[in-house]
């Protein structure tokens, strides 16, 4: 009877972890694309202190780009994109370690590369939700 009582009275199923919708590589391509506007900030500016308030600020977005990228990988990628992309799982690490030296740079150049490698990971993550 317990059993009867506390069994669902609806089933759903989802490849993510919620339904869809929740999943989306712009919050990675926002904080990256504050990176780069960080670091052309902090190359047109001579002020010590902008600059290290530039640093902080840049490492924190590029942090929270790859949070994005990784909540990406983790949660809503799962073994079929995988089969059918079989770049995907390479493509995330070039991402995060471009993201990674967008952190410990102030070159631009730096920032577009995640821009250019979140843009591809955006394609396909767009590709999968037509599936």
């Amino acid at each position: 009877m317990l059993s009867r009582l506390f069994a669902p009275k609806v089933k759903v199923s989802a490849h993510c972890d919620l339904p869809c919708g929740v999943y989306d590589p712009a919050q990675a391509r926002i904080e990256a694309e504050s990176v780069k506007a960080v670091q052309e900030k902090y190359q047109a500016n001579e002020d010590a202190d902008f600059r290290t308030r530039a640093v902080l600020i840049k490492e924190q977005r590029a942090e929270l780009a790859k949070h994005h990228v990784s909540v990406l990988w983790s949660d809503y990628f799962k073994p079929p994109h995988f089969e059918k992309y079989p770049e995907l799982h390479q493509l995330i690490n070039d991402t995060l370690k471009a993201l990674s030296a967008a952190k410990g740079s102030n070159d631009p150049a730096t920032g577009q590369k995640a821009l250019d490698l979140i843009a591809q990971v955006d394609k396909i993550f767009w590709e999968t939700k037509k599936a």
